[in-house]
């Protein structure tokens, strides 16, 4: 089986095209989509209500908005901009406190230290999977 969609979310060029090339090689998913932020990955869920985005690949050290304040505005989109998307935190942070932090959010279902290898992004499949019960709740308020 094979994800449809995955965003990765990472300021770094080098960062999203070595993670793009382990996902390409390691065959997890149709497309890629990258974003150097986490306002532009915001603004693509939000403009493409049928994006059919599996999975999405954040990192926590950004400029602009990093890991943490896009999960907070992440998780106040409406159910129909989330679709069945799931995070998973891809950073160069080992931190048990920023694990546990990210680990808060309903929506994140793993956490792996850069860089990610072939076989991590092939568990990645099985990651996006895993549904908690509050991933079916209608969260269908206005758009933020």
């Amino acid at each position: 089986m094979k994800l449809n969609k995955l965003i990765v979310v990472d300021d770094s060029d080098a960062d999203l095209l070595y993670t793009s090339i382990v996902l390409e090689r390691a065959g997890v998913c149709e497309s890629i989509l990258a974003f150097g932020t986490g306002i532009e990955a915001l603004e693509y869920l939000q403009r493409e209500p049928a994006h059919a985005v599996d999975l999405v690949l954040l990192d926590i050290n950004m400029p602009e908005m990093n890991g943490f304040e896009f999960l907070q505005a992440y998780e106040r989109l409406c159910a129909r901009r989330r679709a069945r998307a799931v995070v998973v935190m891809l950073t160069s942070s080992p931190d048990p406190q920023d694990r546990a932090r990210a680990e808060s959010f309903a929506c994140v279902r793993h956490f792996v230290v850069k860089p990610i290898s072939v076989e991590q992004a092939r568990q990645l499949v099985a990651i996006a999977a895993i549904r908690r019960p509050d991933d079916a709740r209608d969260a269908d308020t206005s758009v933020r």
